[in-house]
């Protein structure tokens, strides 16, 4: 969007074959040469997006953007150049537009029915109850605000880039460089500036004030990469993993405009002091159309590491012949631990191993593993909560730069030995893969989830630059580097870098079609394996996994909610491979309209169903510390809100939130696995079992 091609020649031409000698050298003088090219041409996409917003633009042109240019080449001639800024400013001005159009018929809606409220109201002889003191106040102190046109609100948003650009000093333009080249290498390399060291360090502390979102900057916005757990933006609800963040807002204060603004400063503007409110205005990666944004508003928190616990649910399910069930589900946002040891220390094994010891007393026939959201954490974490599952031997083998091959196992006592599933997903990743590795190279469990993990099968290791400065600048903070170091190997042999695990059962879901893998890393480290490791399968699975991945096809393909799954996944790819997006006012209607047509029929459908959500106990170790109930019933739906009923008078019944239908479908695995280890069981009990073996 920036450079074009006769930059980038030039600067191959000047660099290409001196750039490894000059970083050697200490020279990176390059670093500077190129930013001060991107300044200047930023300067001069600023005048051009200016002059093409004092035009306007009309929408019924049959043309398209391409958004996503990664793979795009370079323009060629500034002309080209100016005609890619045209249709992106173009798209710009449409999203904008239609945004507005949805807010005002949002507003008329809301208006009718208010109206319509008030009628019926008065129809029926009774009085809508007063606003709250507090609100009827707010509302009326409230000022309104000042709409700003279209032009304004663009040409506002490229004015805060090219000054966030601007305003880079010596450190930031270093750190871009540096991490350029390190990725050259190997994309979870990294120099870490002093202020993003900090940063990196709260992240590892998990002790910062503020809303749980971890962000990454992409294409201007900072993008959410995922919440935490238990943070306030996971329990609002409201915020997903690829949501953009658009704007920002101090309580009622008036929204900042952060597309183009630095990642650490959107950050800073999002943290504060516990118990403030902020408000952010963004773009929902699911919606259907682009145009749409939601605004969010949360209370800031400490994010404490007992809201990324384990924690664990005790799941009731109805068998075909009218039998209850119950199998134990734990979820597991992360491989915690404290480093630093003691009595007491948190630790997710030993916190694992409670919850396992609560699910067996209550009655659990099976357990479900869940790891879809976890991102991984401590190696030995992973080594340790394995062989709660896996009776001896060893977990995972890891081999450094010297080639030199460690093989891990822990002396963990084993805690469950029943049926087991692990549900996974493509992000799970790291530590969160080890574990489902060794348990499908046991055989112990059936790994059930999307077509494959993230694929990172590599440890890095912060070194902290300011050790390798001469005595007299031991003071001077140079950041650190983050440096991969190892590489796991499953105890087959085989890497998980790359390939990830693949599981036994895949359940289709839009993790599938996601990008955010290893093996679409530039430069990520290649898939090889080593000597398998000595050990003795389980042998648990044996025999049963292709039964039972029938008998989940067949409820797969019946079930409602995997048809709608696989027709949204069907019309994303779709989108993925055309890359462009229309132009045209009137087409981009008619495909929102579409989509808001298809989620009122599927809503529609759920409430004609009347097919209650599975009932579950929450179980968490506050209970088992005696620090709340000890028994938390619901029939909210798995990982979703509860159904609601509309206000009485209203007289129908609103539609149920989307169900976890993976994770549902894995409970069901779970129970068949339960069934047929049951039914094995009393076989070999029975007499006569020798005998009907020998014939």
């Amino acid at each position: 969007m920036l450079l074009e091609k006769s930059d980038v020649d030039e600067f191959e031409a000047k660099y290409a074959a001196t750039l490894d000698d000059r970083v050697k050298d200490g020279d990176v003088e390059p670093a500077y040469e190129i930013y001060d090219r991107v300044i200047k041409r930023l300067e001069e996409r600023v005048a051009l997006v200016k002059r093409l917003s004092a035009a306007g633009f009309t929408y019924d042109v049959d043309e398209a953007v391409i958004l996503d240019r990664h793979e795009a080449a370079w323009p060629a001639t500034p002309k080209d150049s100016e005609e890619v800024w045209r249709q992106r400013i173009k798209h710009e001005f449409l999203l904008e537009h239609l945004s507005r159009l949805k807010a005002a018929e949002a507003k008329a809606a809301a208006e009718k029915a208010d109206a319509e409220k008030k009628e019926k109201a008065k129809a029926a002889g009774k009085e809508l109850p007063p606003a709250k003191p507090a609100e009827a106040a707010a509302k009326k102190d409230a000022k309104p605000a000042k709409e700003t046109t279209i032009k304004e609100t663009v040409d506002t948003r490229y004015d805060r880039t090219l000054r966030s650009y601007k305003e880079y000093d010596g450190a930031d333009i270093l750190q871009t460089y540096i991490s350029a080249l390190t990725h050259v290498f190997d994309p979870h390399t990294d120099y870490l500036a002093p202020a993003q060291k900090e940063n990196f360090d709260i992240s590892m502390k998990l002790s910062l004030v503020g809303i749980g979102a971890v962000l990454r900057s992409e294409d201007g916005y900072a993008k959410i990469l995922s919440l935490v757990p238990g943070g306030p933006a996971d329990v609002d609800k409201r915020l997903k993993a690829g949501d953009r963040v658009e704007a920002v807002a101090q309580g009622d204060g008036p929204f900042i405009e952060v597309v183009g603004m630095k990642l650490d400063r959107v950050v800073s503007m999002i943290r504060g002091g516990k118990g403030t409110t902020v408000r952010l205005r963004v773009l929902p990666a699911d919606a259907p159309d682009p145009a749409a944004r939601m605004v969010a508003t949360l209370v800031r928190d400490e994010i404490k590491l007992t809201d990324q616990e384990a924690r664990a649910r005790l799941y009731t399910l109805t068998r075909s012949d009218g039998r209850a069930v119950k199998i134990g589900m734990l979820d597991l946002p992360s491989f915690y631990a404290d480093m630093r040891g003691g009595d007491g220390a948190k630790s997710v094994t030993h916190d694992t191993a409670r919850l396992l010891a609560e699910l067996k007393k209550r009655g659990a026939g099976a357990v479900v593993v869940d790891l879809r959201h976890d991102g991984g954490g401590s190696l030995s974490e992973a080594v340790s909560l394995s062989n709660l599952f896996i009776k001896d031997g060893p977990i995972v083998q890891v081999k450094d730069a010297r080639g030199s091959i460690r093989v891990l196992s822990d002396e963990e006592g084993l805690a469950y030995e029943g049926p087991l599933v692990v549900l996974t997903s493509r992000a799970s990743a790291s530590a969160a893969e080890i574990f489902p590795a060794a348990v499908q190279d046991y055989g112990r469990g059936v790994i059930v989830g999307d077509k494959s993990t993230f694929g990172k099968g590599t440890v890095q290791s912060v070194l902290e630059l300011n050790s390798y400065l001469p005595p007299a600048y031991r003071t001077y903070k140079p950041g650190a580097l983050k440096l991969t170091v190892q590489k796991f190997y499953r105890v087959s042999g085989g890497s998980t870098q790359h390939r990830g695990v693949l599981p036994d059962i895949h359940l289709p879901s839009a993790g599938d079609l996601s990008d955010s893998t290893e093996s679409s890393q530039k430069n990520a480290l290649p898939y090889d394996e080593i000597e398998p490791a000595s050990y003795e399968r389980s042998g648990a699975t044996d025999g049963h996994v292709s039964r039972l991945a029938k008998a989940s096809a067949g409820r797969v393909a019946s079930s409602r909610e995997f048809r709608w799954i696989r027709e949204d996944m069907e019309r994303w790819e779709k989108q993925k491979k055309d890359k462009t997006l229309s132009l045209v006012e009137k087409k981009r209607l008619a495909e929102r309209k579409a989509d808001e047509d298809r989620q009122a029929a599927r809503k529609k459908d759920r409430v004609a169903s009347k097919q209650k959500p599975l009932a579950f106990e929450e179980i968490t170790l506050a209970m088992l510390d005696g620090k709340a109930p000890a028994v938390a019933a619901s029939t909210t739906p798995a990982h979703g809100a509860a159904p609601r009923l509309d206000d009485e008078e209203d007289g129908f019944e609103r539609a149920p939130d989307a169900p976890d239908a993976v994770l549902e479908e894995s409970l069901r695995i779970a129970d068949d696995l339960a069934a047929v280890t049951a039914l094995i069981g009393n076989q070999d009990a029975s007499p006569g079992r020798g005998k009907a073996v020998t014939q």
